[in-house]
């Protein structure tokens, strides 16, 4: 059984990618249980009104060796015209003052670097 790492839903086989997120689908034996997953245990770091920043967010933290999981408050089933879409990128507690600062540095580094 394949299980989507953001949104924490089963698939049947032969779905390879999240219908509702875009990410790709992990083996049930490698996903982290939604249990461990409680707000007790995870910070929100940044928040964007637009899906593809705090997925590019997500991705500079992972490459830093920071753990982050989003999460999407992203309706695809009833279009609206606007954006009251929130994404929120979370950290493990323990990992906020070094995702803070991260986030910090790409935020005021020269485009260029970025």
């Amino acid at each position: 059984m394949l299980v989507c790492p953001n949104c924490n839903y089963e698939y049947t086989e032969g779905v390879t990618i999240c219908p509702d997120c875009g990410t790709n689908l992990i083996e049930e034996k490698s996903f982290v249980k939604p249990e461990e997953w409680t707000e007790q245990n995870w910070e929100v770091v940044f928040t964007s009104n637009l899906e593809y920043e705090v997925e590019m967010m997500k991705d500079n933290l992972e490459g830093a060796g920071i753990h982050s999981a989003i999460l999407s408050q992203a309706d695809r089933n009833f279009p609206a015209p606007g954006d009251l879409t929130v994404v929120k990128l979370l950290v493990p507690k323990n990992e906020v003052r070094a995702a803070l600062n991260f986030i910090e540095q790409i935020k005021n580094s020269p485009d260029e670097q970025v």
